[in-house]
Parts: C-alpha cells; structure tokens; sequence
C-alpha cells in the first residue's frame, strides 16, 4: 500500500440505474442486506465449526513478533530476497548496500509482490525446481541508498529504475526442504528501462507516441509491478498500479491526467530530474505507456515483455486468468484505489492448447468489461467498446485507443459501481466463482454515495465481495453477487468496525487466491501507520489465511514481522511447497527509511547479519511431508 490508495480522484456521483429508480428502497435494501449478512454468518458459525479443507491450528497473536510465526509442524527458510543474486552467480548485496546501478540489474529487486512458480521436470517430478518469477512494486529509497536520498543523483535515479520491475529466475529445492537460486540462462531482470512492446487497440495510437518513440509501439520500462496472473499458455502477467506517483506536472493537470491522480509532486521518487521522461511538462504522453498488464515469456530470456493494451490502463491490482465455456479467455482485474472499479476482458478468440503460438495473440482482441453491481444482488458487465454504451466521439470518446486509454473515464460514464479499493480477484477453480478483496475505505465521501456492494461509510476494515456468472458462464455479461464476508474485529466497541468474519479476526484484506482445492488464500495489508492502532489494536502484524467458501471460516495461517505486507503466494504442484512475498519488513509510517537508522522497525529476515530489513520470497513447508494446509 502507499498513499496513492488512500486518495480519492474518482469526482463522479454516477449511480447504476437500480440505484437511481428508488434511492429510498437502495437504503431499505443496503440495511437489510447487511442485517441479513450477520444473520447468515451467526448460522453459518454454528454449523462449520471445523473446516473440512484445512485442519492446522490457527496461529495467535501474542505480541508484534519480527518473525515468521506458523502453525505447529511448519517450517519456512529465505529463497531470495532483496540484493541476492539471480542466477547464483552474480555478486549479492553489499554490506553496506553500495551496489551499482549496473549490479542491481543481476539482483533481486526490491519490495516484492506477485509472484508465481512454473515448474521444470526433474526426474519426472515438477515440484522440485522452476521458474520463480515476482515483481519488485516500488523502492524506498533510504534503504537503497548508503546515504539515503540525499544527495539526489542519476545514478540513484538509474539504481532506483533497476530495482523496480520483475525478476526471472531459477530456484531448487534441496534435500532437506530449503530453496535455493540456481544458475540458468533463463534468469533475467525486467527493469523500469527495459524496452517494452505496446500492442492492442492503443499501440501506435497518437495518445502513445513521444520523442523517444515517434511510433507509439515501444515502452521503456515496467513500474510499480502489484499483483499478477499466470496464463493457460505458460506466461506470466505482471500488473502496473500507481504509475501516476513517478511523474510530475507544474501546471494543472488536464481531464485524463488527473483522473489517474497526476500532480506536482509525485510520489516523491525525483526520477524527473534526472530522467525527463517523468516530467509531463515535456513529455505528456509518456504516462500513457504506464499502467497496464504486461506479458512475459518466463521461458525465453530474449522474448520482449508486452504491454498488452486491451486490458485497460488503470491502477491494475492482478490479472487472474480464466477460460470460459465457449474457450474464451477471461481476464479478471481490480482498479486499487477508493471508489474505482471491478473489470474483466473476454477474448475475442479461443483458447487452443494445440495452438501457443496464436494463443499468445489473445490478449490483444476482445471487449473490456466494467461492473455493475445493483442493489438486488444482480449485475451486470457494461462493455467499454467504441459506439456502445454511449462511448462515442459525440460524447467525447474519439476511438478505442482512446477508451482503453482512459478507462476510468469511460467506466465513469457508463455508470459502473465504485468501489472500497478492489485488489486481488481469484476464481474459483471448481465452480468458477470469482472473488475479489476490496481493501478498505475510510471515507466514500459526499460525491461517491454507499452501494449495496459497499455498504459502510466508514469502511476501515474491509470486505469480500463473490459472485456467480450466469449458467457458469466467465464469458457472459449478467452475474448474481453477495457480501462474502465483512473484515473486522469481534471485540470492537463499534459496530461498524466488527464485521461478521466466521473464524479468525481479519481486517484489510489484500492478497487473495485459490490453489487447486478450493482453499481460498486471504493475504493482509493493513498500513504500516495503523498497524495495532485504534480498530487494529488487536491486529499488530500482517498476516495470511485459509478461507472455506462452503463454511466462510477464516483460520489464521501466518503472521508476518514486524511493518511488512503478506503479498503473493503460490505452490508447487504437489502442493508440499508454499511460496509466499514478505514485503517491506520494517516499513516506517512514512514509507521512507531513515538510512541512518534502518533497523529502527525490524531486522528481518538477517536480524544482525546485514544493515537493513530486506524483502524477500520464503518458501513453507511441513515437516511431515504432507501438504500444506492440510
């Protein structure tokens, strides 16, 4: 999380058109959904007890512990983290972090998100070595550096570019259960300079074109790498969220620019003044050519990652793939930040698994949805394609270059339901329900009115929304959607802050995922600055759960050190190893280190071995051989 998710740039009042025929019964019927709901979890409480999908004992808070805490049986060990070597053998972090540039470009780099494992066979088992690929989501540049930001230099800019974006590289695991790096020519980092294709609807459109690239068709770089997805063709979807905070602008921003939340200051990474294609003043189509999913071949260290434009430029969270009936591929996507918008893209061909070739092609045609969720439980996806749904060049929307452009502009006028922060989307793998976390939202404000998706004013813990496509259908545009579960602590005094969790208190869920049987994986990111305080004050660290969709129960599987975020998760498939992300361990309230006292929060995971918290992957297992979870 930074300080671009807290901050509202959505100015529309738009409502669906369910809400609009009867504000009057949109209230009645927000308050008895809500009644409804905690009605329904009392019940659900007494008959699921015990989940049937996971049996370990859940893990308690005792204090703000800097370490790993698991249940009894487990054990966890560092695969890689921030500095180290991507390939075993180019050199790791110095002591004192006075690597290069040029050496962070063979490093891990910093802050690490979505993350996922594809397997290479060894003697005839796929769960003892792969491709371990994550994303590296920002920097906090007083850790970087020796001496923090000051001086500013190009050469921190460049370090700061190097440590941002995905690593590529081989991992094993050992006989005794630990993971290492191992070298392979595979390994690579894709860096916030690394050329970039552009294709779909927006390539080589006006809006994409600069000084550097007069052809609109390639990127340099990929930033502020969130969440991600993993396609039935083997490659790996890494999503760009808040792209705005690199960039700069002395003037007023124009419509689209401040839409996405462009301002004079930035996030406070100075990369303009040393790299001015960050200054929007002289290059106002270079923030075009961030915030989108972008393609890579994990497989082929020579293959371009592409940004595939189709999808929509937002704020991505992740990118969960799924194949619909009819063979089509569906993409499902959150917009993280306050009152932004649920989207999924549908494939305009099918999925042939006979095909990779032509398979990789699909991300580039299809239609670009929006949702709608009415205060009945039903919804609706709103295409945003040009001359439909009133987005036309009449009405201010030019072509679809334009629309995928700009696409909270065109989720605005199609009258999409806004929403508490959706971040990670996952589906499930039976049934094909689709779940999505929306994080928190303190405050909707007197512009954005509650929905009854969103139902608290002050939503400082919050929820799980599911729904059901129609007939099963992930291709189709009409759904039935509920509250799956509202975050928040038992123990509260107020009641707009205890929810209705079955289980395990749970405050602002994040991370969220499904492995193959059905265990429903809920990952926190409760800010660094709230952490313990006010309505988290039982909630010191961030932490990670099981979740039941038949029951609802949520168990406590993981708590982290101190300051992090639980981010990304996957597993091998035998299902005996867990990957997960540590994120920012030691993350003061301010999301920038002091240099000169880096330890001040954690010392995780190298305690006094090294000068400063590290981000790292970890990988879990049992000690007994049987499945995770179990």
């Amino acid at each position: 999380m930074n300080e671009f998710d807290d901050v509202v740039v959505n100015p529309t009042g738009k409502k669906s058109l369910t809400e609009l025929v009867n504000p009057q019964r949109r209230n009645i019927m927000i308050s008895s959904a809500i009644a409804m709901l905690f009605s329904q979890a009392e019940v659900i409480a007494a008959e699921n007890r015990s989940s049937k999908l996971f049996s370990f004992e859940s893990v308690s808070y005792s204090s703000a512990n800097d370490d790993i805490q698991l249940p009894p049986g487990y054990q966890w060990s560092v695969v890689a983290a921030w500095g180290d070597s991507i390939n075993g053998a180019s050199k790791n972090i110095a002591p004192d972090v006075s690597d290069t540039a040029a050496d962070q470009e063979s490093q891990f780099g910093m802050h690490h998100d979505g993350c996922a494992f594809f397997p290479i066979k060894v003697n005839g088992s796929e769960s003892i070595k792969g491709l371990w690929v994550t994303n590296h989501e920002y920097t906090d540049d007083g850790l970087l550096h020796p001496s923090g930001m000051e001086p500013w230099t190009a050469e921190k800019v460049k370090k700061s570019q190097a440590a941002h974006g995905v690593t590529v590289s081989v991992i094993e695991k050992s006989a005794s259960g630990d993971w290492a790096v191992v070298t392979d020519k595979r390994s690579r980092r894709i860096t916030a300079y690394s050329p970039c294709a552009i294709s779909g609807p927006a390539a080589g459109s006006v809006y994409m074109k600069t000084a550097f690239d007069e052809k609109g068709r390639e990127a340099l770089g990929t930033l502020n790498n969130c969440a991600n997805g993993v396609t039935p063709w083997g490659t790996y979807l890494t999503c760009e969220e808040n792209f705005n905070g690199y960039f700069v602008k002395t003037g007023k921003p124009n419509l689209q620019e401040a839409r996405v939340g462009v301002n004079t200051k930035g996030f406070g990474y100075r990369w303009h003044e040393h790299d001015e294609r960050f200054n929007l003043d002289k290059h106002p189509n270079e923030i075009n050519r961030f915030g989108w999913v972008v393609e890579i071949d994990p497989q082929d260290p020579d293959a371009q990652p592409i940004k595939r434009t189709a999808l929509g430029r937002f704020k991505h969270e992740g990118a969960v793939v799924t194949i619909a009936k009819n063979k089509k591929v569906v993409v499902y996507m959150g917009d993280d930040q306050k009152n932004e918008y649920v989207y999924k893209f549908v494939s305009k061909k099918t999925f042939n698994s006979a095909n990779p070739i032509e398979n990789k092609k699909l991300l580039d045609e299809g239609t670009l949805y929006v949702a709608r969720y009415d205060a009945d439980g039903q919804g609706r996806w709103i295409a945003l394609e040009h001359n439909r749904n009133g987005l036309t060049a009449a009405n201010g929307f030019p072509n679809q270059a334009y629309i995928v452009i700009n696409a909270r502009l065109a989720a605005d006028f199609v009258g999409a339901t806004s929403m508490d922060r959706p971040e990670w989307v996952a589906v499930h793998p039976k049934n094909k329900d689709v779940y999505v976390t929306l994080t928190n939202n303190s405050d909707r404000g007197s512009q954005i009115p509650l929905n009854a998706a969103n139902p608290r004013a002050s939503n400082s813990m919050g929820h799980i929304v599911r729904w059901s496509e129609a007939n099963g259908d992930s291709a189709g545009t009409v759904f039935k959607w509920e509250i799956y579960t509202l975050a928040g602590d038992p123990n509260s005094t107020q009641a707009h802050l205890r929810g209705n969790v079955i289980g395990d208190t749970l405050g602002s869920p994040d991370g969220l995922w499904f492995d193959r049987r059905g265990i429903l994986w809920t990952q926190t990111d409760i800010s660094t600055s709230t952490l313990g305080k006010g309505a988290y004050a039982n909630l010191p660290n961030n932490a990670m759960y099981a979740s039941d969709p038949a029951s609802k129960e949520f168990r406590r599987f993981l708590i982290g050190p101190k300051g992090c975020e639980i981010t990304g998760v996957d597993m091998t498939p035998d299902l005996k190893t867990m990957f997960i992300n540590i994120q920012h361990p030691g993350e003061s309230p301010s999301e920038r280190s002091d240099p000169k006292n880096t330890k001040v929060i954690s010392s995780w995971p190298d305690k006094d071995k090294f000068t400063r918290p590290r981000s790292a992957t970890i990988a879990i297992w049992r000690k007994d051989g049987k499945e995770v979870g179990l």
